[in-house]
């Protein structure tokens, strides 16, 4: 990777234009940059208040970081030069490049930069609120810090918004990627990182350009104690291939890359308010918390609320333990129902030693805390009274090392000084219930297993469908239980051979993708004696039914133009689509892995003995998997692989139905 510190972290700063330039001089100046900015112009004597220079011949030395305010084309000669005098890098701020259909434009840039970094093009820059250092030309909302986030977006409006933010979240850079024509979003995101004063990183991301990157960079974040928090945008389908199968319809819509950031261990959110309060999160806690959380409010109203709102989002309250109960009964009485969330009433309220007591005694019990509490109004409103109580919240935080998060209800009962004087180490003032449990969720994102990067993408091909019979004997081949069966071109010709089968049989016409649909399919069989011809059939298959079924899973393989390849798992049959009780994860996967997918299903608790019903043989279903993941990682000619349904018994799984689709190369 490139080294970006001197664009990142400039002692001096050229800038090149005239409008957009002097923007970028201003904001400078306004920030308290230490270091030389210098205009650049052919004819002006000064921008901004700032003396201009002729040519980039005439400054003192190479700058570190450049801003480029001119037009394209000229941009191409600017950052030759640049590049040739030895400068640290360069954000080219025009457009009208691959995004407007100039691809070979934009390689003559990147071929023009050599080894000098540049962002963009199409870039609005970065902001270093550390150093005061901007390479900006438009306005945005941060202060100087000390310490704080990273911002990373592909979209430079949406990160000029985050800038806005009113949440005492202290921002130390912002980086736009633009076009990201040679700097990429995991290089760049790691050039961040690596300062010291970053704590965490927020992105915005439209596309990831390499996966197996991003996942290093996700895995590098956590090892250095830095949380990573997401807003993917664009969940559209990305499939090349037209393949007509359950797990194209239901794999689609951004599954894969929920998954992709999940596996990576990277909290996903959807949107800006719960980006900023879960890297409030990642900012005063570190990259993940646990679990098991208690609630506190002096509200049976509160308390009921939190409850409810917390469910949807997966977040539960288990109850206090016995010496919890003892000792809070001790200090609230017994008016005081001991539970969690827990309504404390209003009997301790102003009295901080006693609120101490209970905060910190049931905070001590659980992974972390969420405080309720809305001061009022400091405009209108005497908010002192709330001290007290704010204190305690800070207090348990302190004597337990666990975090504390003081929950206001609505974003705006928050104030923004108050919000900050009390942030610090393990505690969180956070603004809005469903945006507090949104990001609290968030932050339980498990870290990327050790080493794990995804299969790589294979290129675009056309693909062709295997007929059934062909599809069964390959996966049968790696350990696959499929039934027994035999097939003929015609149904006269297999009529004899069937009767070597035990009844009841299922009678198949090849040739279809969904053979349900089409027609195709008989079932309950005793003899084919009879039976009329499958229209549009290329072959005929007949086999043996299975019994004593317990339930019905789709396991659905597919080749993935960003991700390398997914793994759908979900309840099958012929309601696969009405259901759509699926988990998506990305290849490769362990049988961990696979477990944990099954037991995230709705309908777990029919494959684990509901209401005295058996229990299906889940261990055999991972074990298909597997078999099926192995198959697909050593054949790269196959494009995907559906077995719908996997028919699970007691004892047991056997791959009733297999649509495999390959090269046609």
């Amino acid at each position: 990777m490139r080294d970006l510190t001197r664009l990142l972290r400039p002692r001096s700063i050229a800038v090149l234009g005239s409008g957009w330039a002097a923007n970028v001089v201003e904001q400078c100046r306004k920030m308290g940059f230490d270091g030389p900015v210098w205009p650049v112009h052919p004819s002006r004597d000064a921008i901004a208040g700032a003396p201009c220079f002729r040519t980039l011949a005439d400054l003192p030395h190479a700058p570190d970081a450049t801003f480029i305010g001119v037009n394209r084309h000229a941009t191409l000669d600017v950052v030759a030069e640049l590049a040739a005098m030895g400068a640290g890098g360069a954000t080219c701020f025009a457009s009208g490049w691959e995004e407007a259909g100039e691809a070979d434009l934009q390689a003559k840039l990147v071929q023009a930069a050599g080894d000098m970094p540049i962002l963009g093009p199409n870039c609005y820059g970065v902001i270093n609120y550390l150093d005061g250092a901007l390479l900006w030309p438009d306005q945005h909302g941060g202060v100087r810090c000390d310490r704080g986030v990273a911002l990373l977006s592909q979209s430079s409006n949406i990160v000029i918004n985050l800038t806005m933010q009113a949440r005492a979240l202290p921002v130390a850079y912002v980086a736009c990627l633009g076009n990201a024509a040679q700097t990429g979003l995991a290089e760049l995101a790691n050039a961040l990182l690596s300062d010291d004063r970053v704590t965490a990183l927020g992105m915005y991301v439209e596309g990831i350009d390499d996966a197996a990157a991003f996942a290093d960079l996700a895995e590098r974040a956590r090892a250095a104690g830095k949380g990573i928090v997401c807003i993917k945008s664009g969940k559209t389908e990305l499939s090349r291939t037209a393949a007509a199968s359950h797990t194209a319809s239901l794999a689609g819509g951004g599954a894969a890359s929920s998954a992709f950031l999940r596996a990576c261990g990277v909290a996903e959110v959807a949107t800006p308010a719960e980006l900023i309060e879960t890297l409030k999160i990642f900012h005063h806690c570190g990259p993940q918390i646990g679990p098991r959380l208690c609630s506190l409010s002096c509200s049976g109203g509160e308390a009921g609320l939190v409850a409810d709102l917390a469910a949807p989002y997966g977040v539960d309250f288990p109850p206090p333990s016995d010496a919890q109960r003892q000792r809070l009964g001790d200090i609230l009485g017994p008016i005081v129902a001991i539970a969690n969330p827990l309504d404390y009433h209003t009997f301790i309220w102003g009295d901080g030693p006693r609120t101490t007591d209970v905060f910190t005694t049931m905070l001590a019990g659980y992974d972390a805390g969420i405080f309720i509490i809305d001061p009022p109004r400091p405009d209108r409103c005497d908010p002192s009274s709330f001290q007290p109580a704010l204190d305690a919240i800070t207090a348990a935080a302190t004597a337990t090392g666990k975090p504390a998060f003081a929950v206001a209800s609505l974003p705006e009962n928050f104030d923004e000084t108050l919000a900050a004087r009390m942030a610090g180490p393990n505690i969180v003032p956070m603004m809005g219930f469903e945006t507090a449990l949104a990001a609290i969720r968030a932050a339980q994102t498990p870290p990327n297993a050790g080493g794990w990067r995804p299969w790589p993408r294979l290129p675009q091909r056309p693909i062709r469908m295997r007929d059934e019979a062909s599809a069964k004997a390959l996966i049968a081949a790696v350990g696959v239980t499929v039934p027994r069966a035999v097939t003929a071109a015609t149904l006269a010709a297999l009529a004899p051979l069937a009767a070597t089968l035990t009844p009841p049989l299922a009678l198949k016409g090849l040739g279809f993708a969904h053979k349900t649909e089409a027609g195709a399919v008989r079932l309950n069989l005793h003899s084919l004696d009879g039976q009329p011809d499958i229209q549009g059939a290329q072959g005929y298959l007949a086999e043996e039914m299975v019994t004593a079924p317990i339930a019905e899973l789709l396991i659905g393989f597919r080749r993935d133009p960003v991700y390398g390849a997914t793994l759908t798992l979900g309840f099958g049959g012929t309601t696969a689509e009405l259901l759509a009780d699926i988990q998506t994860l990305i290849l490769p996967v362990t049988a961990t892995d696979i477990d944990a997918a099954l037991r995230r299903l709705r309908l777990w608790p029919l494959l684990d003995g509901y209401r005295g019903r058996p229990k299906a043989d889940t261990a055999a279903a991972i074990a298909t998997v597997l078999s099926l993941q192995s198959l697909f990682h050593t054949d790269d000619r196959l494009e995907e692989i559906e077995i719908n349904p996997l028919i699970l018994r007691a004892q047991g799984a056997v791959a009733v139905d297999a649509v495999l689709w390959e090269s046609a190369e």
